[in-house]
């Protein structure tokens, strides 16, 4: 079933199919968390319906983002979304499989990537019931070490990352990121309550950097009558 959702900023408007993956807080703040100017070029990998490139496209106006998926119906979704919204010219989608998409975009030419990619290695916890959930949640048709190494590919010196993951695989982030040469700079844990364990980490690494981490406060999402805190509340007001 097709959805439309009304998004705060810019009062965007985002084509969501309810078979597939629809957005959630960790696409939101993932787009809150990272950091994009307005001539910088961006690629979102796994964008999914596109909730990535609409909000940082609303954030920053930036000059080019690209959203990259290897399902069609996303991709198609996300382009209705783009021509609705009348960004179609800076906000591009391509349907293709992230681990070929350098041979369209070419390497060492972009300052942002931005992924949520899939969390789960394949065969571990509990399986979607369409192939489209399985693919967006499980490590099916790209591993970690695949987004990370893509990523560093496309990257130029100096140039962004930012990712949203589970904290229980930060050990082995941090070292696929080092092994290709993004250097993480920024982590930030997400805690569904005070006092819970978190449960999102949202990190910025940085292509070729120096060695130097810095941890931020830690985001609580809800407060104990299981509403929004005022933090999330303003990540998620209309920014125009």
């Amino acid at each position: 079933m097709i959805k439309i959702e009304n998004l705060h900023c810019c009062n965007y408007k985002l084509y969501q199919n309810k078979k597939m993956f629809c957005f959630g807080i960790d696409a939101v703040l993932l787009a809150d968390f990272a950091k994009v100017k307005k001539k910088e070029y961006v690629v979102d990998l796994c964008t999914g319906n596109g909730i990535i490139p609409m909000l940082l496209n609303c954030k920053s106006n930036s000059k080019k983002i690209v959203g990259v998926d290897i399902i069609e119906e996303n991709i198609n979704m996300c382009r209705k979304s783009a021509k609705v919204n009348g960004i179609s010219e800076e906000v591009i989608f391509y349907n293709e499989d992230i681990l070929k998409i350098t041979n369209r975009l070419g390497k060492h030419g972009v300052d942002v990537v931005t992924v949520n990619p899939p969390y789960m290695i394949d065969g571990s916890g509990k399986k979607n019931v369409t192939d489209e959930k399985k693919i967006a949640r499980h490590e099916i048709m790209c591993t970690l070490e695949d987004v990370i190494r893509v990523s560093s590919d496309l990257l130029k010196y100096g140039g962004r990352f930012y990712m949203v993951h589970r904290p229980n695989r930060l050990g082995e982030i941090f070292y696929m990121m080092k092994k290709y040469k993004i250097e993480p700079k920024v982590m930030k844990l997400v805690q569904p309550y005070e006092g819970k364990v978190a449960n999102i980490v949202l990190i910025e690494g940085l292509k070729n950097g120096k060695e130097g981490l810095i941890i931020e406060n830690n985001l609580v999402v809800y407060n104990n009558n299981r509403e929004y805190t005022e933090e999330v509340k303003k990540i998620y007001e209309d920014k125009k």
